[in-house]
């Protein structure tokens, strides 16, 4: 029996997609959240229904980008970054404990960027804390204080203050996480030698030699092992190298708690169709080349690779191209927070998958993962009425006056992708609408047990 103390209201479609598949639905709202999901036309005499055009989706939940607030709030922050999120139908993104000032590896780290939310957000924000050397005793207190997991770089994060955590510092971390229950993310690269093709720093083959895939498949060498000894759930993140997916198939048939996330831009981008000195390409670990590419996108329609996040990591312009077009000099990563919708159903529908594939790797398991799918990430009885219309045979080109970011510097600028986002609800209020963003609207989005 549906409760009569909120006016309910329906949105109905003749395409929503449900954990069943896709089919004409009604989804009936109460406040926030998704009281039932009913046969087109079955709902309660005199509930007001808006009847829309097109997938009408579970709002994407993006585990991966780079907030930068406080402290760098020049390269990004929370009010440019959740409007973004909101006009490509993203209403919960998770914010990396990097590059912001302080990193977020305590407690008091934490409550700082909490209190920097105050305000600011368009959809639900949530936060990692950090792995770093010598904060082990840190990681219960920050699960405590709502931070959903915390991550590792095992190389050097591109800040000083972001030391890499080492083997042990790994081994003395993550029995604290399994006992918090949190997982551990990492960036899965070793730094062993390699060796570039070239030394000229315009060329994308110095930056694509510098870190070959070798590194990548012994950092997760190294995880699955660490995985398998301490049972703590291990997540890693950005998977660009092929070459791993067989060790990672082999991890998950053996039952140990492992996921793993790769990236619009390892999806859609390749390393042949790299200009010289087109620094706004630069990602850690590289975009590679065509033939890595579709072996990941096996790997994702097999399931191997279990959703796909942005990691959208931008910087100012000057830092992000250079004038002399740099690879090795500029920052590394890829700004496309709003794109992930657009970019990745351009190349999944040409391989024969769907708009409920597309609703598994962008809201349901990142939900899942994340452990927030009793709130988020389907359309289901219970959830929060978190949801995205858009157009799937609309196409557009990528252009800087589209992108909602705080710079507009991207390597999918004058791209033409598939898939327009038409109206994004945040708990059922409307919170992008053709060309607006309306709000704020969003909360802190915490681990059970976190307080607000």
């Amino acid at each position: 029996m549906v409760s009569s103390a909120i006016p309910m209201r329906g949105i109905q479609s003749t395409r929503v997609v449900t954990p069943e598949g896709v089919r004409p639905a009604l989804v009936m709202i109460e406040g926030e959240r998704i009281a039932e999901v009913r046969p087109v036309g079955a709902g309660p005499e005199g509930m007001p229904v808006e009847e829309v055009d097109g997938v009408l989706m579970a709002g994407l939940v993006d585990t991966h980008v780079h907030v930068n607030e406080p402290g760098r709030t020049e390269w990004e922050g929370f009010v440019t970054a959740t409007q973004a999120a909101a006009a490509g139908g993203v209403t919960s993104l998770v914010d990396m404990p990097l590059n912001c000032i302080p990193v977020t590896t305590t407690r008091d780290a934490l409550l700082r960027k909490k209190d920097a939310t105050d305000g600011e957000l368009h959809v639900d924000v949530g936060f990692w804390g950090g792995v770093v050397p010598g904060n082990e005793g840190d990681l219960s207190a920050l699960a405590t204080e709502g931070a959903l997991g915390a991550k590792a770089f095992l190389c050097h994060s591109g800040i000083d203050d972001f030391p890499k955590a080492d083997e042990a510092t790994l081994r003395a971390a993550m029995p604290r996480m399994k006992d918090a229950a949190i997982p551990l993310l990492a960036h899965a690269e070793l730094e062993l030698d390699a060796h570039p093709a070239t030394t000229d720093p315009r060329k994308y083959d110095a930056w694509l030699g510098a870190r070959p895939a070798e590194w990548e498949d012994a950092a997760i060498a190294m995880l699955i092992e660490l995985c398998r000894e301490t049972r703590c759930p291990v997540h890693v993140v950005h998977l660009s190298s092929a070459g791993a997916l067989p060790m990672i198939e082999a991890a998950k048939s053996e039952g140990l708690p492992l996921t793993v996330e790769t990236c619009p831009h390892y999806l859609c981008l390749r390393a042949e169709d790299v200009p010289d000195g087109a620094t706004e390409y630069k990602c850690a670990p590289p975009i590679r080349g065509e033939e890595n590419r579709a072996r990941l996108w096996q790997g994702l329609l097999d399931g191997v690779i279990d959703f796909v996040v942005s990691d959208h990591s931008p910087c100012t312009p000057h830092l992000k191209v250079p004038e002399r077009g740099d690879f090795i000099d500029a920052w590394g990563g890829i700004a496309s927070l709003s794109l992930g919708l657009s970019s990745v159903w351009t190349e999944a529908r040409a391989r024969g998958a769907d708009v409920t594939r597309v609703a598994e790797w962008l809201s349901a398991r990142p939900a899942r993962f994340a452990g927030v799918a009793d709130r988020k990430g389907a359309i289901a009885p219970g959830l929060d009425a978190d949801l995205v219309l858009w157009d799937p045979d609309a196409t557009r080109e990528v252009t800087a006056s589209g992108l909602r970011f705080k710079h507009p510097v991207s390597p999918y600028l004058g791209r033409t992708l598939s898939g327009r986002v038409l109206r994004t609800w945040l708990r059922g209020a409307v919170v992008f609408d053709g060309d607006d963003v309306i709000g704020p609207h969003g909360r802190p989005l915490l681990h059970r047990g976190g307080t607000a």
